[in-house]
């Protein structure tokens, strides 16, 4: 057998994440992103793979309303607080806000040339809004009830603005006499939607009244009523450009008497049912309708019906965008099929997926994941574009597990079970339900394919049975729904089975109960082969291993264990989360598993070892569902927090990218060594912070301490820093001015900084306020010490001073007592032994003062004593020269005056 080389990491290469919870949302002309309410925040979605781009942070209340400049640089919102905010969306900063309504806003647009904002408010106000001002330009009302939807006339030239509300009236405002034109009163409901033509001047409006109406905007008088037949929530005008209308010119409709006072005008009509309409204006007739909608519902009750909330054109590939009630987007796009038009849905965005419970990797190449959440549907995901590519209905209740294979004829099935106590056999190339399984008396909690011969399946329900389904009456080409019929069945367990696994030879399945045990069963008679005993808590995941005689368990009992066939004893146990471990699952050939749990951490471990290699955290929640590829290896998580992450190894990336790094370092390494060479500590202080070597760094800033030129060096260096480069330097200096040892070099770096840099400059520092903080600490301590050790060396010339040692000048009052002293004093010593001793003290005091200095521990505080004590020596040195010479003159006056004493006598 080959050599396997281990996996040393994962890396999560996409996310699928919530990003809709209903309500507002606007798309960017260029269709390159859309901005969705999401609760309290604002999510910004690429619409190429549905990945969030970026989050606003809004202000703890839900977004009511949402509008995108036209060139797409600013977003405007709104909310339950009533404020309204501008975002600038290169720094996602908001860089205005005002309040503007008495009640939440419902509805806001920004007109052509993006300077004026436009606001529909609960409080029955219609506001217009100067946008780089912030102050409100115009002041409408009239309205009885709440503003429910408002739109700028399409012609820059006619400032017009419409609005519409649940009062059943459209009223049309000229912006430039700032009054009410007309008031349009035929709906006897919410008005929920408008569109004006391409020649600006027929309005349709639609509203829950089932009812839409064509109004002249020459005399405003209603043209037509065309009945519905459905709650409205959104009319879209049909342009002469769109595909849509390349596709009705070529397909054939019944013959019917065309209005000759009607304009001949073509739209889109989305509503509570859920289905896509285009009606004709002039012939008042619907020219197509889904066959049947996209909306998957669990069962025919008219309450579980989820119909569309909105929809639009899009501006760019004049694609249909329709969003659903249960947050998820359509894109459709029109196409010819024999005469006939055909909606073909080519991408479903869901918004919001809520707990995951399970997941599989689909089809051969393994572009598709199957996912089970909290409803009643499994969708399957295209994971290059992470769109939901088709929904499989059919269950009436939760489906909480699931299992997937490639049958012996190139079929791929999928298997699910659900808590309606059924299991389901679909087909993915058909997209239906091809066999039903009944017999459960409880929810259906696992299931698992035969990974050989794929002739059969395995469930365990909560009513702790086992159950083997036949597969063999499911041909490759039956259309209807079979009933699946059982070949074995046993009372497995005490309590609810969590999980099952059929082994590699489809010999042997082992079933995980809450009954904390595992038991291995041979096929297809289900006669039980072993039990394995040994956990504390229920058991929530098996697996057999791919080379070897054994089984791993995942248990609440935060450990995995694996455990021998032959006699169900453990093998190994594993210990690391904190919390149950609810999946496991093999690696690299048996070598390796990987498992997740509660505390929302994946492991990777390797069996041989017991070791665990790597942990990541990417989910806030359990994780309750784990795929990993068959080829590929490639991993899937899903849990709690509703989003998907998909993990690729990248083992052998990351070790490329470490020893390209390496190379890399080596090079700036020589090139910082070539710069000092040269003495240019601008390019070595450079290539020390893209290396991140502070310790280095410590070393250059040491070195220019020493330099003539240093200021000009230091000034250099300083400016050549980025705003980045420049907060780590705080940072280490920070560092450094705790340590007496290189507190001088911290301090100097300091001085040049604020000598070099604009005050300004500092201030825009990402977080300097923090970094001045440990900073001042530590410099008052500092400069304290300095001062502690000056006023030692006062009271040190004061001490000297005291014995004698120094004299202080024009102090003539102690001279004479010191001269009085020498003259009693000549008399017993002579001249050349008080010199001697007055040396030998100064000696002495010297010595003092030198172990004084010595005892000091900053280099600085030294340099500055020396200097201080040579100046005392020598000024010493004068005086004892001063002194000596007074003496000799006192004592030759005193000799003097002896002899003229004897010769008097």
């Amino acid at each position: 057998m080959a050599s396997v080389s281990l996996k040393k990491s994962y890396k999560c290469v996409q996310s699928l994440q919530q990003f809709y919870t209903g309500g507002p949302y606007a798309v960017a002309s260029d269709e390159s992103f859309l901005a969705c309410a999401c609760n309290d925040t604002i999510k910004i979605v690429d619409l190429s793979n549905a990945s969030i781009k970026s989050t606003i942070e809004g202000d703890s209340e839900p977004v009511t309303a949402l509008a995108l400049s036209p060139d797409n640089n600013f977003l405007f919102s709104a909310s339950h607080s009533r404020q309204i905010r501008v975002w600038d969306l290169d720094t996602l900063k908001c860089i205005r806000s005002w309040k503007g309504h008495e009640g939440p806003v419902m509805g806001m647009v920004c007109d052509a040339s993006g300077g004026l904002l436009a606001t529909a408010g609960a409080d029955r106000k219609v506001r217009v809004w100067d946008i780089d001002g912030g102050f409100c330009t115009h002041y409408f009302k009239g309205h009885k009830g709440v503003v429910t939807s408002i739109m700028f006339h399409p012609d820059p030239n006619r400032l017009l603005l419409l609005s519409g509300g649940d009062d059943g009236s459209v009223r049309i405002w000229d912006l430039r006499r700032k009054k009410c034109l007309s008031t349009l009163e035929k709906h006897q409901s919410a008005i929920t939607s408008m569109a004006i033509s391409e020649d600006g001047w027929t309005l349709l409006s639609a509203g829950r009244d089932k009812v839409l109406n064509l109004w002249n905007l020459h005399d405003y008088g209603c043209m037509t009523t065309i009945p519905m037949f459905e709650s409205l929530e959104a009319v879209c005008i049909i342009g002469p450009e769109s595909p849509f209308a390349a596709s009705l010119a070529s397909s054939t409709y019944p013959q019917t008497k065309k209005r000759s006072d009607v304009p001949s005008i073509n739209f889109i009509t989305v509503g509570e049912r859920g289905l896509v309409r285009i009606w004709s204006a002039d012939r008042a007739l619907c020219l197509f309708e889904q066959k049947a909608s996209d909306i998957t519902v669990s069962c025919d009750d008219e309450d579980s019906k989820r119909g569309f909330t909105s929809a639009l054109i899009m501006p760019t590939s004049q694609e249909l965008l329709c969003v659903t009630a249960d947050q998820q987007f359509f894109l459709y796009y029109p196409e010819e099929s024999e005469g006939s038009l055909n909606l073909v849905l080519r991408k479903r965005f869901v918004g919001h997926n809520e707990e995951i419970a399970d997941m599989k990797f689909l089809g051969a190449e393994e572009q598709f994941l199957a996912v089970s959440t909290s409803v009643e549907q499994v969708r399957v995901y295209d994971l290059t574009s992470m769109s939901c590519s088709y929904v499989l209905a059919g269950h009436t209740d939760v489906v909480l597990c699931l299992d997937t294979c490639v049958s012996s004829s190139g079929r791929t099935l999928i298997v699910t079970g659900s808590k309606d106590n059924t299991v389901r056999l679909w087909d993915c190339q058909s997209k239906a339900c091809v066999g039903v399984g009944i017999g459960h008396m409880g929810a259906v909690g696992a299931v698992a394919f035969s990974k050989k011969q794929r002739s059969f399946f395995v469930s365990g329900s909560s009513d702790r049975t086992l159950k083997v389904w036949n597969l063999d009456a499911v041909s490759d080409n039956n259309e209807e729904s079979l009933t699946l019929k059982t070949k074995a069945v046993v009372a497995a367990h005490d309590k609810d089975i969590n999980s099952l696994a059929v082994s590699p030879n489809d010999s042997l399945v082992c079933s995980g109960s809450q009954d904390r045990t595992a038991c291995i069963w041979r096929l297809p008679d289900l006669v039980s082969v072993v039990v394995l005993k040994g956990h504390k808590r229920g058991i929530w995941s098996v697996e057999f291993s791919p080379v070897d005689q054994c089984v791993m368990t995942a248990s609440g009992d935060k450990t995995i264990k694996i455990w021998a066939i032959s006699d169900g004893s453990c093998l190994r146990t594993f210990e690391g989360h904190t919390t149950s471990v609810l999946r496991a699952s093999f690696l690299t050939r048996g070598t390796q598993f990987v498992s997740c749990g509660a505390d929302g951490l994946v492991k990777l471990w390797t069996v041989k070892t017991d070791e665990c290699i790597a942990t990541y955290d990417q989910h806030e929640d359990k994780i309750w569902a784990l795929a990993v590829g068959k080829k590929t290896e490639m991993l899937a998580t899903g849990g709690g927090d509703a989003v998907i992450n998909l993990w690729h190894d990248s083992t052998a990336s990351d070790k490329e990218e470490a020893f390209r790094k390496e190379e890399e370092s080596v090079l700036r390494g020589q090139e910082l060594e070539n710069a000092l060479i040269d003495a240019d500590y601008t390019r070595a202080i450079q290539i020390a912070f893209e290396l991140r070597r502070p310790h280095k760094l410590l070393e250059l800033f040491g070195e220019l301490c020493r330099k003539r030129d240093m200021e000009d060096q230091m000034g250099k260096a300083l400016k050549a820093l980025t705003k980045e480069e420049l907060c780590l330097l705080f940072e280490y200096v920070r560092e450094w001015n705790t340590k007496p040892k290189f507190c001088r070099i911290a301090q100097f770096v300091l001085s040049g900084a604020y000598r070099t840099l604009p005050l300004t400059e500092i201030l825009q520092i990402r977080g300097i306020a923090k970094l001045l903080e440990g900073l001042i600490p530590y410099s008052e301590r500092h400069f304290s010490r300095i001062d502690r050790s000056a006023r030692s060396i006062f009271m040190l010339d004061y001490t000297l001073t005291g014995m004698s040692v120094l004299e202080p000048e024009h102090d003539e009052g102690r001279l004479e007592d010191k001269d009085a002293k020498l003259t009693n004093a000549a008399d017993s010593e002579p001249l050349s032994d008080i010199t001697s001793t007055d040396e030998e003290k100064h000696h002495e005091d010297k010595g003092k003062l030198e172990d004084k200095v010595a005892e000091l521990p900053d280099s600085a505080d030294s340099e500055l004593l020396s200097d201080i004590t040579s100046t005392d020596k020598q000024k010493h040195h004068k005086e004892l020269k001063e002194k000596n010479s007074s003496k000799k003159r006192k004592n030759k006056s005193r000799n003097v005056a002896s002899k003229k004493g004897k010769g008097g006598d």
